[in-house]
């Protein structure tokens, strides 16, 4: 038995501290690697948890999904399962190398030499300063600050998790940018390319241009955008007359490939296999038909350039056109004119909008266009989507770069087929959103660019040969070998070659760019379960049991992590996918902090106590979207309200003593226990289903009634050591009060463990899971719900006899149903005691439960 002492006045403050310090002490949390072992891998429940980007701070929603997992992982952990929760932190990507430029006032040149001497010229807030007042460093020293920089965040992150009460073992963490981890993610990327999974291409790739860098996919985001159509005129080749063209980016002039109308629009079917000439520049392009073209936007027909959209990315490679690229990765027209513009006046038309602006350009095209009287009309401004980098604050533009793709399915049918059938055979909590994974998969365009040219992330483990002029041969690769790694080809020699041959003539390039941020994401679980660094404890956790996550990264992380599992082990790469809703404001909007409305939980953890804020987070279930307003944050209240109700209800029932040989005897106690024991039943049920806000709600339902009505009903009887019931009712409190605070447990993990504390020895969150028991516990559950309701009934007689609770009571006269009737007649005495009646009568053959008559007893 616990010697713990019950404190005089229970109160939540300071548990957090004092449990998280117990919990480390004794390795509550610690994965079991022997007892997992034993089990085997049916054995253990393995989580493969969200590494939070190490940028910046935590904000609510962190707070509210991972309560959610942690909800469950405690459940299993009770239910006798070795549990496996790990915890990464996501260092590397563009938000890291953004967030470090802003905090240090510091921008990566790579053409600088290191130095090991290097002061930053601040350390808090830079963002104000422009790019150019920022401090050119070397790759070397932008690559440190990075590291010091995530270090502290990850700090920071730890401190807030563990006052949330997270049940992670602390000793199982995993960085995206350790040699660990660049070793694991280097290794998947060789083998993918050794299988022909990974290739390099030279293609159009959507550029960011402040960032510099490749975009993916799966991370754009439409933005409203103005934009003007202008009216062109194309002139026919047989000078027969001229064609209108409407577009929105007439500075893409000089790189039009073709124009394109739809295959059954009869205004352009005269002239399909012809040539017009472009405005201004003179090229002959051809008049090609392609479904995509949509007849009634603008004129009906299009110029193709490359590129100005997504669109004439397909045109350009299903309709097989050239490449004339006039746009630089510094979002500027490049100062070479395509070999296309072959007059001298073409030539000094494009000489005018070398080295501008897209924004600058666009000004001075619309100028030649207009002295050339080739621009017809101008419309009004409209509003229409276009391509950002979801973390980027300028629109894509649309480069020709040579990147590195990973097959994903979306040129290969049947492997897109398996990577449906693979998110079929999950289970997905809520199961709707097993939908959203599916319409990604089948409406993507492109393979995956894993490719990035930035600085802070793993690096690319490959090299190339350079040939006699000191050119690199495309094509050719050198590859790592898988003994080495890591390896960092910008500083590590090719393999059969040495430092002294590096970027000459007959010697090699090392790789600059790094794998996006999701290429090494992708690989969580290998990461954290050991894949081909520690056999025996990736066999006994692969594949996950658990992949919980927010749907917004649906299309990122966890199609990114099945890829890389299908490819590697021809499975999932977890039996479950546990998806949390959004936060969102009063008014209903997402926070985030581009809308400037995150609310950071620090804050409000201290203000109401974390067992307030992990309430309010279980009673959401998986997918449905939470409001929380700071100013009002009524649900956290409650959850506030009820943890101190449990110390306060585990103090009082404590104070019963329980006498040795005690048994549960009396009608209204075993009634109690067979509520309860339904209450177990379904709450764990619920918790199996991953409907964790279901279990809460029947477990604090129960716990109100257990408290407002049976330990009212029972604590006369308790108190009376000479009453024949005194025992039967102590042991019955006692039991629920165990049997509650294990049900209660994964969501108020301190008030419970405080509780727990004061009369069991170890800790709540490693006690057994309550069980129903077969065929249900002895006692009928109608007795302590008839006695609820009559008590409702003799306290709302006297309230609205204006008397006090404490008003003994002459008479009372109780009318009902048969079966109510004989249910209060086994609960009699209690009713008597508590409600200070002196004679109680009970009337059946009526219906309902109604209070027929009351006398109260004269005052003293």
């Amino acid at each position: 038995m616990s010697d713990a002492q019950i404190p005089d006045k229970p109160a939540l403050e300071g548990l957090e501290k004092k449990w998280d310090a117990a919990w480390s002490a004794a390795g509550t949390y610690l994965f079991d690697r022997d007892a997992a072992k034993a089990k085997g891998r049916a054995g253990v429940f393995s989580v493969d948890t969200p590494p939070p980007t190490a940028s910046g701070s935590l904000h609510i929603g962190h707070v509210f999904s991972y309560t959610h997992t942690d909800v469950k992982v405690r459940f299993e952990r009770m239910r006798g399962k070795t549990v496996f929760y790990p915890m990464g932190w996501d260092d590397n990507g563009l938000p890291t190398e953004r967030r470090v430029q802003n905090f240090y006032g510091v921008r990566c040149d790579t053409s600088l030499s290191y130095d090991p001497s290097f002061t930053p010229p601040f350390r808090g807030d830079a963002k104000s300063l422009k790019p150019a007042d920022q401090v050119p460093i070397s790759r070397r020293n932008f690559i440190e600050l990075c590291e010091e920089l995530t270090l502290e965040d990850e700090k920071a992150f730890e401190a807030v998790f563990r006052q949330l009460g997270l049940s992670v073992d602390w000793t199982q963490t995993y960085r995206t940018i350790s040699d660990d981890t660049i070793r694991t993610s280097q290794l998947a990327f060789l083998r993918n390319l050794q299988r022909g999974e990974a290739y390099q291409a030279l293609a159009p790739t959507l550029w960011d241009i402040d960032f510099r860098s490749a975009i993916a996919q799966a991370e754009l985001e439409d933005r409203e955008q103005q934009a003007s159509y202008h009216r062109l005129a194309f002139h026919k080749s047989d000078g027969s007359g001229d064609i209108h063209i409407e577009t929105t980016r007439p500075e893409l002039l000089a790189a039009c490939v073709a124009v394109v109308a739809n295959p059954g629009d009869e205004r352009y079917q005269p002239y399909f296999g012809q040539t017009v000439r472009t405005p201004v520049f003179g090229v002959e392009v051809p008049v090609l038909a392609h479904p995509l073209a949509q007849q009634d936007k603008g004129s009906g027909i299009a110029m193709v350039c490359t590129f100005g959209d997504v669109t004439d990315i397909v045109w350009w490679r299903e309709l097989d056109l050239p490449n004339r690229t006039i746009l630089g990765q510094d979002g500027r027209i490049l100062p070479d004119a395509p070999e296309a513009l072959t007059t001298a006046s073409a030539k000094a038309a494009y000489a005018e909008l070398a080295g501008l602006t897209v924004f600058s350009a666009k000004k001075k095209m619309v100028e030649l266009l207009e002295a050339s009287g080739e621009l017809l009309q101008v419309s009004k401004p409209f509003s229409h989507p276009v391509k950002f980098y979801e973390k980027g604050d300028r629109a894509l533009e649309i480069v020709s770069t040579r990147q590195w793709y990973l097959r994903n399915g979306a040129r290969d049918e049947a492997f897109r087929e398996k990577l449906i059938a693979l998110g079929q055979g999950m289970q997905w909590h809520p199961d709707f959103m097993r939908v959203r994974y599916e319409n990604w998969t089948n409406g993507l365009t492109g393979d995956w660019l894993i490719s990035r040219q930035r600085f802070f992330g793993v690096p690319i483990p490959v090299w190339y040969p350079l040939d006699e002029n000191g050119e690199r041969i495309d094509g050719a690769v050198i590859t790592a070998d898988a003994a080495s790694l890591p390896v960092d080809p910008t500083t590590d020699a090719a393999p059969g070659y040495d430092e002294s041959q590096r970027g000459v003539p007959g010697g090699f390039e090392g790789e600059k760019d790094i794998f996006d941020t999701w290429a090494t994401s992708s690989l969580t679980p290998q990461l954290a379960g050991g894949w081909q660094r520690d056999d025996e404890l990736w066999n006994v956790v692969a594949p996950f049991d658990l992949r919980p996550q927010g749907q917004d990264i649906i299309r990122t992380w966890l199609f990114s992590t099945m890829v890389r599992s299908a490819l590697e082990d021809d499975r999932a790469p977890w039996s479950d996918a546990a998806i949390s809703g959004f936060i969102v404001d009063p008014d209903r909007k997402k926070m985030s902090k581009s809308k400037g409305n995150v609310v950071t939980p620090a804050d409000i953890l201290d203000q109401h106590g974390t067992d307030a804020v992990r309430y309010w987070a279980a009673s959401s279930r998986l997918g449905a979207d939470a409001a929380f307003d700071p100013q009002n944050p009524t649900q956290v209240k409650i959850g506030r309200r009820l943890a101190i109700k449990v110390l306060n209800a585990a103090k009082f029932v404590l104070s019963f003593p329980v006498p040795a040989g005690a048994e549960v005897t009396h009608a209204l106690d075993a009634a109690m226990l067979a509520t309860l024991d339904r209450v177990v039943r379904d709450a764990t049920a619920a918790f199996e289903a991953y409907d964790h806000a279901r279990a809460l709600e029947i477990t604090e339902a129960f716990f109100w009634t257990f408290c407002d009505d049976y330990l009212e009903l029972v604590k006369e009887r308790a108190y009376n050591q000479t009453d024949v019931g005194q025992a039967s009712a102590a042991l019955a409190l006692r039991t629920a009060l165990s049997t509650l605070l294990r049900l209660l447990a994964p969501v108020l993990a301190f008030a419970t463990e405080e509780a727990w504390s004061w009369f069991e020895d170890g800790s709540v969150h490693t006690a057994s899971w309550p069980e129903p028991v077969d065929g249900g516990a002895p006692g009928d559950p109608g007795v302590l719900a008839a006695a609820s309701a009559a008590l409702i009934g003799i306290r709302r007689a006297k309230t609205e006899a204006k008397a006090s609770q404490k008003t003994p009571v002459a008479r009372l006269v109780l009318g009902g149903d048969d079966v109510t009737i004989a249910a209060l007649r086994l609960a009699e005495g209690d009713l008597k005691a508590v409600g200070r009646i002196a004679e109680l009568e009970l009337v059946g053959g009526g219906e309902g439960l109604v209070v027929q008559a009351v006398e109260l007893a004269p005052e003293a």
